[in-house]
């Protein structure tokens, strides 16, 4: 077993307000106490869950690690097919590094990580087709032994996706990681806040609830740790990706662009190659234009301009040309839309443009760009060489990566982030 092991909690959906209650809560108040931390981390754009944990693990924008979005571009299909497989992260991530390091490595439910070369791998992922089942595409997706023990062992406590059953599912397999395989490179993607904040919103008693439950699994893994002599020298990372706003209106300009002519269907109802689709990132939007056709796409933006006028203005920034070049998104993109606050996009291409979130859609979510105001997320990592009770400061989600790494005695190879060299005690 290595001499410094490294844990890594992400705590998806957790924003700064999150934070400050965290802090008041036992066991993350103890672990803050030991920890250098931040509670001004700017994520990516879009601030979306895969792209940010793909960010998380190699300290690149999305354009730069190729996760630039949680969905593929399928047109037309109901329920696109997300960025699963790590066969879509086309660079180094510190989990690639620490097996190079001889670390014995563990992930649990951590996204984009299909297929990847992990010791320990239980990969985020479902059947999103008729003909596939859960465990067939786990187990296919996934280390096989591991997957089936913990399934065994632990599988009562499940219910679908369903929380804060699937989050006390993740802990168990952890926990086993750590007791038992003795395992120095853990990582774990904890969902239970950000799903109670897409069904009821970012403010109210189902958040705080679930916000406690982290508490109590966060103490479980640390006294775990605490328990195990191997694991006296370790870091300890606890993170978020993310934080979410609240919706209370949903855009599908896809409906403006099947009345205007740019989708079409052939006369089986087949959908034909559009000359323009969005394809949501929640909170933001790519536009994409058949050929990138410069006519084309002076039309399309004064379509939406006019559009947004019209309703609320709700589209608060249609970016293109030089704009788009330093944001680090899809580079084949023709447009990025930004929706207004109370807003975020769909690829319904029926009904209304604009529907009430009602029971039928997300009551918060994320994707928004990373600067809106308290949009924030944290970052908090303890270990020997690390400072106590030191603030960071305002740092990037991207800048996680190459600290690791450092940790770890290697580096990535031209990160867009930093090194946060201010929390070591000595210079490493």
């Amino acid at each position: 077993m290595k001499d410094n092991p490294i844990i890594i909690i992400s705590l998806d959906g957790l924003g700064r307000k999150d934070f400050e209650f965290l802090k008041t809560l036992p066991n993350f108040s103890k672990l803050l106490s030991s920890s250098s931390y931040s509670y001004k981390v700017n994520s990516i754009y879009p601030s979306l869950t895969y792209p940010a944990h793909v960010s998380i693990v190699t300290g690149k924008k999305p354009a730069n690690h190729g996760v630039i979005n949680n969905i593929l571009l399928q047109p037309g299909v109901d329920s696109p097919d997300w960025f699963w497989f790590k066969s879509q992260v086309n660079c180094d991530t510190i989990y690639d590094l620490a097996k190079k390091e001889g670390y014995t490595t563990g992930a649990i439910l951590w996204p984009v990580t299909g297929k990847a070369a992990i010791d320990y791998n239980m990969p985020e992922i479902f059947a999103n087709r008729w003909w596939l089942t859960q465990p067939m595409i786990s187990l296919y997706s996934g280390t096989l032994s591991y997957q089936l023990l913990m399934n065994f062992k632990y599988g009562y406590l499940r219910e679908g996706k369903n929380q804060p059953h699937l989050d006390n599912f993740s802990t168990e397999c952890a926990l086993y990681l750590l007791q038992k395989e003795k395992v120095d490179f853990l990582m774990v993607h904890l969902t239970d806040v950000d799903t109670n904040k897409h069904h009821h919103g970012t403010e109210n008693d189902e958040i705080t609830n679930a916000l406690r439950r982290h508490d109590v699994r966060l103490g479980r893994i640390i006294d775990t740790l605490n328990s195990h002599d191997c694991y006296k020298d370790s870091t300890v990372v606890v993170l978020g990706d993310h934080s979410l706003m609240d919706t209370n209106k949903v855009i599908k300009l896809n409906t403006l662009f099947v009345k205007e002519g740019y989708i079409t269907k052939d006369e089986k109802g087949k959908l034909q190659e559009p000359k323009v689709y969005l394809n949501n990132c929640d909170g933001s939007a790519y536009i994409y234009i058949k050929d990138n056709d410069i006519e084309s796409k002076d039309k399309v933006i004064q379509l939406l301009k006019d559009y947004s006028s019209n309703n609320d203005d709700c589209l608060e920034e249609i970016l293109s040309g030089d704009d788009l070049k330093n944001l680090g998104i899809d580079n084949n993109c023709s447009i990025m839309l930004e929706a207004k606050k109370g807003y975020y996009f769909s690829n319904d291409l029926d009904g209304e443009t604009i529907e009430e979130v009602g029971e039928k859609y997300d009551k918060a979510t994320h994707g928004y760009s990373p600067f809106k105001e308290d949009y924030q997320t944290f970052f908090l990592i303890s270990g020997g060489n690390i400072k106590k009770n030191f603030d960071i400061g305002e740092m990037s989600l991207l800048d996680e990566a190459p600290t690791i790494s450092k940790i770890m005695g290697t580096e990535l190879p031209s990160p867009d982030g930093r090194v946060l060299s201010s929390i070591f005690k000595t210079k490493k």
